[in-house]
Formats: structure tokens, C-alpha cells, sequence
């Protein structure tokens, strides 16, 4: 019954998170506002998407930037090939194309372990990077512009539908990352996570249920970046690939919380919303240091996050 009710709860919050984004596009008219905003709904979902494989599996990933930069390239190249094609489309293919690309690099690395995992999915992100730099049908080196569809439903304008966009897909990962960590697949990510070596004598089909992780990591990864171009409207390999991408998807869900699924979004949503208050009144120079000083914080005085901080101060109050 207490499950029953929590999803209740859960799916009532997701209504109401995205009747408050619809209700958002109709009243406010500053246009910095969406571009703020789908920032963070943009690091909450490749935080939630990380997570999958560095917190419910804990392989830690340094490549992510390489599935989202994969993700935006997608689009520059469908809407190249075929000019027109509709955005649902090309994240749909983003998310098809991510997906298999982590099955794949999944069967060649996920048989490491530690360090020597997190350093090959680096070197998978760098060749990639070079494969996009020397690829000259999408601007290779130079980069490419993209230019935003004159259509844009009933919305005011574009940025407003890929706010509204980003905010659904956000909320839908948030949805199969709970329901992925509270299902039988999630307790087996658990299980390697905690001691592969015992899961596996145990009889949890250790490899499958990793490369499940990895694919589901890619998928999410690329959905993220489909959307990216039409965002930014110019997309080369320095910035698709930008190590800030890759520090903000691995700090985020560190700070809020790998164990649970709400970690990476309290993580995402806190240091996001830093984030664009400190680019607005500072320096958009000090994000790094801010994320870099908050991490190194947060691993050493609460290695559990923000969620881990909750439990503890909850269990001493009872």
C-alpha cells in the first residue's frame, strides 16, 4: 500500500512539474528565462542518465560527453541529409544510435574495472571527438550552423517549445531511472555494485545486466544532446565534447547522491541553478571552479551526497 501511494505521489509530482512548465511558457515573456532553465533541465537529465551506470552500477564513466556530443551530431547530420525532418525524429534516432554505441563500447570495456574502466571510456570520448573533428559533412573541425525550424507549434517561440521539449524528456528519464533502481534489474545493479564477485556467485548475470546499464546510460546521454543544436544554433567539436559537459554529468550526481534516484536531480537542479546565478552575476569562467570546489567537498566530507546527509540526519532523529 505505502508503494502504492509513493507512485502516487511520484507521477502526481511529474503532472504537476510539467502543468507548471505549460503554465511557465504563458506568462513569462524573457526569453534568458527558457535558455536558463532548459540549461538545467539539460545537466539534470545527463546527471540522471549517468547515474544509471556510475551510481546504480558504479562504473564510473568519464566518456558521457562523447553520448551527448553523439546525440547533437545526430542532428546535424539527419537535418542535413534530410532537411525538414522533425525533431521527435531525430531524438529518436539520437537515442537509437547512443544506445547501440554503449552496447558496443560496453562489451569491449565493462570488463574493466576501476580506474582502468573510467580511463577507456575517456579514450572512447576523445576518439570520438577526433572522428567528428576530421568529419567534414558536419563542419568537422570549423563546426556547423543550424538553423531553427520556423515552426514551432503553438508555442511564442522556438526556445519556448525546446524548453518544453527538454522539460518532458527530463521528467520522463527521471521516470525510468526510479522505476529502473525499484524493479528486480535495479536490485541487481545493486548487487554489482556492492560486490560484483558475490553477485556473480550469486547467480545475477552480471555482464547482461551491465551492458543493459551501459545501453540505457547511451540512450539517455543522446536524447539529451538531440535537442542541443537547435539550442545553440552552432555546434563544433570543442564545445560538443567540452570537458565542463563531462565534469557537470559526473559532479552533480556525486553531490546530490548516486544511491537513490533523486540524488542526480537534487544534485542537478542545486548546482545548475549556481550555476546560471554565478554566469549572470560573475563569470561564466568560475562554473568549473565552482563545480570542482563543491565536489571535492562533497567527497570528502559527505562521500553519500545530499541524499546520503538526509538519511543520516533522519536516522539519528529516530
Amino acid at each position: 500500500m505505502l508503494r502504492d501511494r509513493s507512485d502516487v505521489v511520484f507521477w502526481g509530482a511529474l503532472g504537476a512539474v510539467a502543468l507548471a512548465g505549460v503554465a511557465f511558457t504563458h506568462t513569462v515573456a524573457n526569453e534568458y528565462y527558457y535558455t536558463a532553465v532548459y540549461a538545467i533541465l539539460q545537466a539534470t537529465m545527463m546527471a540522471v542518465a549517468w547515474n544509471i551506470l556510475g551510481g546504480f552500477t558504479g562504473y564510473v564513466n568519464f566518456g558521457s560527453a562523447g553520448f551527448f556530443a553523439i546525440g547533437a551530431y545526430t542532428t546535424v547530420a539527419l537535418g542535413k541529409t534530410l532537411e525538414g525532418l522533425p525533431l521527435p525524429v531525430m531524438i529518436v534516432a539520437a537515442a537509437l544510435l547512443c544506445g547501440l554505441i554503449g552496447l558496443g563500447l560496453g562489451y569491449l570495456t565493462l570488463r574493466l574495472k576501476g580506474v582502468y574502466f573510467s580511463i577507456a571510456t575517456l579514450a572512447m570520448a576523445i576518439v570520438f571527438e577526433t572522428l567528428m573533428t576530421n568529419w567534414a559533412y558536419v563542419g568537422g573541425a570549423r563546426g556547423a550552423y543550424i538553423l531553427t525550424p520556423e515552426s514551432h507549434l503553438w508555442f511564442d517561440s522556438y526556445i519556448e517549445m525546446l524548453f518544453m521539449v527538454m522539460l518532458l524528456l527530463t521528467l520522463g528519464s527521471i521516470a525510468i531511472s526510479r522505476a529502473l533502481i525499484r524493479s528486480r534489474l535495479g536490485r541487481g545493479l545493486a548487487a554489482i555494485r556492492d560486490d560484483e564477485l558475490a553477485a556473480e556467485c550469486a547467480g545475477v548475470p552480471t555482464l547482461k545486466l551491465k551492458l543493459i546499464s551501459a545501453t540505457l546510460m547511451g540512450a539517455l546521454m543522446g536524447v539529451a544532446g538531440a535537442p542541443y543544436p537547435y539550442f545553440v544554433t552552432f555546434v563544433d567539436p570543442a564545445s560538443a565534447f567540452s570537458l565542463f559537459v563531462a565534469v557537470n554529468a559526473i559532479a552533480m550526481p556525486m553531490i546530490g547522491g548516486t544511491a537513490h534516484w533523486i540524488g542526480p536531480v537534487i544534485g542537478a537542479l542545486l548546482v545548475g541553478t549556481a550555476q546560471q546565478v554565478i554566469t549572470v552575476t560573475v563569470s561564466s569562467e568560475l562554473n568549473v571552479l565552482f563545480v570542482g570546489i563543491m565536489l571535492v567537498l562533497f567527497i570528502s566530507l559527505a562521500p553519500q551526497g545530499i541524499v546520503g546527509l538526509a538519511r543520516k540526519y533522519w536516522g539519528r532523529k529516530r
